[in-house]
Parts: C-alpha cells; structure tokens; sequence
C-alpha cells in the first residue's frame, strides 16, 4: 500500500486482523487451506496459507512466497490473489507465510518465522504433493530481501536445497548509500526517508554490525545460491541495489534473469497504463514457471514442444 505519511504512522494506521480462509475472494481452480507450522524455538507457531491448482497432479515444485511491506506492514491477504495466480500460472504449490513484523518483533524475528516455514515445507512435500527436488523462494519488496536472506541461511546449514529464487523490486541494502537511493527522495510509494525509517524498524536495537542475513547486500560471498529472477523499478530508490546484486550473484557464476522497468515506481505502482501492468506481471509470472520448470523451457528452446 503506497505510504503517505510516516511508517510508524502507517503501523498505527493499517494493521488489521487476518481475514478467514472463507472471507478471502475465490480464486477458481484453486485451492486454499491454512496451516499453523512449528514456529522457532520459543516463538508462536507460524500461520502458511497453501495454494493448488486444483487439477494438477503430484510432486509439483513448491514456492515459499514472501509478502512485502517495508518489514513492518503487509500480511497474507495483501497476496492472496497473486500467490493463487502464482500456483495456477507456474502449475506449483504456493505456500505464503505470516510472518512477525517490526516495530514490535524486529530482526530476527521475521527472518526466523520464514525460515521455519521454508523448513516445514521441504519436510513435507509429500502432504503439499510438491517435488523435494524443486523449492524456491519467492519475495517482493521487503520480502524480497528475506527470500535473498533464505538462500543465504539455506547454503550455509546446508540445506534446504533451493532450485531458484524470484526477487521483485528487493530491499537488500541497509546502507543505503547507492545513486537511486540518493536521488529518489521525494518518489511515490517509496522513496529514501521511507527507507530510512523501515531499517531503523527491522533492525531495532540490534547490536554490532548488520548480519548479511538482515541485509544480503552486505554478503561477500554469493556463490553457491540458487538460480535468480530479480526485477527493478526505473524510479525506485532500490534500484540501484538490485542491479548491483544481481550482477554480483552473475559474477559468482549465479544464472541470473535481470529485468529493469524504465519509467516504472517501486512494485510497479503508480502511473503505468493497465496494459503495461498486465505486461510486467506476466513477466513475473513467466519468470517463476522457467525458473520452476526449466525442463519445459529447454525443451521449448530446441522446439520439442
């Protein structure tokens, strides 16, 4: 939701109550159920919502999906249509956490709610009908920088093995020393005091240096992770640090998909005409089904189907 005032204010202004799976609009074909995981040690259990093409078959590629909203708004709901899109168009099982936000759960918390969830699904591909082989991640905004974060963890505990991760306009930079950062100061939807103010919420009072796992950025190394879609705004404050990244995860010898919308705001909001909104999600869409069905895409580049 685009911000007008202060995000403090917004918390304030915006935080409402979960609506019920029944209360959510009906997405035909597919299915729907919630489910409360094992969350971290000492935490509350973590709410997923599991999304199905209600025709598809078994072992289907699994997506934990990653709503976004500066850290500290945003919830399931606000993705209930695009994550049962997501299913249907990349024919996946689509799993969207609820995950704690700041001010009042800062880093890790957030982080650690996702992680759980990520770990609950990759032991539990046989209830979800997904295939073990093939879990991403996927994340828009804020979202995107803890999908980012989720590889990271993933490669150093060794697992779980994820075969591909989605990032929509990332945040991945706490210093927020890049050029679009510097000049977008007044941008709609999100601009650099904006930015400001959300670090300051998800970090808290967090001693010492930022971790990498709060902002991937900061990470040296980022060979090993899985293969990447990562999108960018023209007129977003983030640009500049999602270029970066995705050439850097390139340099590691990441395949890297790397898209930047010219004349496009932060999510892509704003002015641009429907067609054009119609366009980029498309993109995204498409993006998700070759990153979770390489085989098809291969098999389309040498003509078999």
């Amino acid at each position: 939701m685009p911000v007008t005032g202060s995000l403090a204010d917004a918390v304030a202004e915006h935080r409402e109550a979960l609506l019920t799976v029944g209360e959510l609009p009906a997405v035909p074909e597919v299915s729907v159920r919630e489910v409360r995981v094992p969350g971290p040690a000492g935490a509350p259990d973590v709410l997923v919502r599991v999304y199905r093409p209600v025709s598809a078959g078994r072992a289907l590629p699994a997506v934990l999906w990653i709503h976004g909203g500066g850290f500290c708004l945003g919830n399931v709901d606000s993705v209930h249509l695009g994550a049962a899109q997501a299913a249907l168009a990349a024919s996946a099982v689509v799993v969207a956490v609820s995950y704690r936000l700041a001010p009042e759960h800062p880093f890790p918390a957030g982080l650690d709610d996702c992680w759980a969830a990520l770990e609950w699904v990759a032991g539990h591909s046989d209830e979800l009908g997904a295939d073990p082989a093939r879990l991403a991640v996927a994340g828009a905004s804020s979202g995107g920088c803890l999908a980012a974060a989720l590889t990271l963890l993933a490669r150093e505990s060794g697992g779980p093995a994820l075969c591909f991760q989605h990032l929509s306009t990332p945040v991945l930079d706490d210093r927020l020393a890049t050029g679009s950062m510097t000049a977008f100061t007044d941008t709609p939807i999100w601009n650099r005091p904006l930015a400001e103010e959300s670090w300051r919420l998800y970090l808290g009072p967090h001693p010492g240096p930022v971790p990498d796992h709060a902002a991937p950025a900061r990470a040296a190394d980022l060979t090993g992770l899985p293969p990447a879609y990562l999108s960018t705004a023209d007129l977003d404050p983030l640009r500049d640090e999602g270029l970066e990244y995705g050439l850097r995860l390139a340099r590691a010898g990441v395949p890297v998909e790397l898209h930047n919308f010219p004349g496009a705001y932060h999510a892509f909001g704003g002015p641009a005409a429907p067609e054009e909104q119609r366009r980029i999600a498309g993109e995204h869409l498409g993006a998700l089904r070759r990153g979770l069905h390489p085989e098809r895409s291969r098999a389309a580049a040498n003509g078999a189907i």
